[in-house]
């Protein structure tokens, strides 16, 4: 029952980007007791859901995250089996650096075979160091670009994921505006 009233919350806070107040939650909940809206949040704050913000609720990574149930076999099918769940918010899985990533839109085909396609999103941290071999979004001779970085033997340049296209070295200037960390994909 705990459970239906925090999904309630959350397709509320969904809906208006915001907490519903208690005398809202009287109302979803359909109760009549202020004390049981305070008992129920109660719970939340000390089960890490909710915290408190002054004289506010606020919501905590806890409160986004999605259930993980397990692990999924992609070869062969295996019988089901039961997996206790546990959470993951996917603001802290996304962004490891807060203020320092940022996500782009996928154009063109240069990345497919590093399974990066057009339309995909690809999270980028610019304060993540460029290694050999990382995907990073690049500024090489004023131009934006997404390819994988290298760098041998104090050479520094750019190849594609993609046999069509040649390797980039930079005739002015290569700068990196981070790596790619995460491929976002929609399919449908």
């Amino acid at each position: 029952m705990e459970d239906q009233k925090l999904t309630i919350v959350k397709q509320f806070y969904a809906r208006k980007r915001r907490l519903p107040t208690y005398t809202e939650m009287l109302v979803l909940f359909h109760v009549a007791s202020r004390n049981a809206i305070h008992w129920i949040v109660t719970k939340w704050i000390e089960a890490g859901i909710l915290q408190k913000d002054g004289r506010n609720i606020a919501p905590t990574d806890v409160f986004f995250a999605l259930p993980v149930l397990g692990t999924i076999q992609a070869g062969m099918p295996v019988m089901e089996e039961y997996y206790d769940t546990e959470g993951i918010s996917l603001d802290t899985y996304f962004v490891k650096n807060p203020g320092y990533t940022y996500v782009l839109r996928v154009s063109g085909d240069s990345m497919i075979n590093a399974g990066i396609h057009e339309g995909d999103l690809v999270v980028v941290d610019k304060k993540q160091e460029a290694q050999h071999g990382d995907v990073v979004a690049a500024l090489i001779d004023h131009e934006w670009t997404l390819k994988y970085f290298n760098n041998q033997n104090g050479t520094v340049y750019l190849t594609a994921a993609n046999d069509r296209y040649p390797a980039f070295y930079p005739k002015q200037n290569l700068s990196i505006g981070g790596v790619v960390t995460k491929v976002i994909k929609e399919y449908y």
